[in-house]
């Protein structure tokens, strides 16, 4: 029905396999809008954030700090196939699955000379239980100026949103000068209008 209704569907939810049953049968585009594995809209947000902030994709080194999550592993995969350098920093239990990414368990050899440095929470939604123990697996994983001044000297900061200040990302960073996250939000309008206008024009 829905297929008849509508133009295009996008989906957020938690079990991939739901946005690939709708894709296989709504007759309509369908787009991951975030499922637990991957949150590819988010990527191109950050991409774009990117190009905008240097002016190109190419050369680009990306550091990841903190959990392996799906917004990760998104990035990890859009920056393998444009040509820019991804490690993701992450404690042993919180890596991302996909053997293709890089991944080191010191932050500071993540964020080494890195130019964009990005994060996400360390507590996601669903997973309040797990509180006390992500927020001690994560110590020393906090995107703070410590970190940003090992990277190069004109880096920026990205972060899906919504942050804890203090927790994955020291509140002076968030709201600092290198910060990219409002470009980062707003893009993530731009490019997903972008992306319907491609899937349903």
């Amino acid at each position: 029905m829905l297929g008849r209704y509508l133009d295009a569907i996008a989906i957020r939810t938690h079990a991939h396999a739901e946005v690939e049953t709708f894709a296989a049968v709504a007759g309509v585009p369908v787009v991951n809008a975030l499922t637990d594995e991957a949150h590819p809209l988010q990527a191109l947000a950050d991409l774009q954030t990117i190009r905008e902030r240097f002016g190109t994709l190419e050369g680009v080194r990306v550091a990841w700090i903190g959990d392996g999550t799906n917004v990760c592993v998104s990035l990890a995969e859009a920056c393998a196939l444009l040509g820019l350098d991804f490690v993701c920093a992450a404690p042993v239990g919180y890596q991302p699955v996909d053997p293709s990414i890089r991944v080191v368990t010191d932050p500071r050899e993540a964020a080494a000379g890195a130019h964009v440095l990005v994060t996400d929470v360390w507590v996601s939604m669903g997973q309040e239980a797990e509180r006390e123990a992500r927020l001690a697996a994560f110590a020393g994983y906090s995107l703070d100026a410590h970190l940003l001044a090992v990277a190069d000297p004109d880096a920026i900061v990205l972060h899906c949103l919504p942050a804890h200040p203090g927790e994955e990302i020291a509140g002076d960073v968030l709201y600092g000068p290198r910060s990219g996250v409002w470009d980062e939000a707003e893009n993530r309008l731009h490019t997903a209008k972008a992306v319907l206008a491609l899937t349903i024009g």
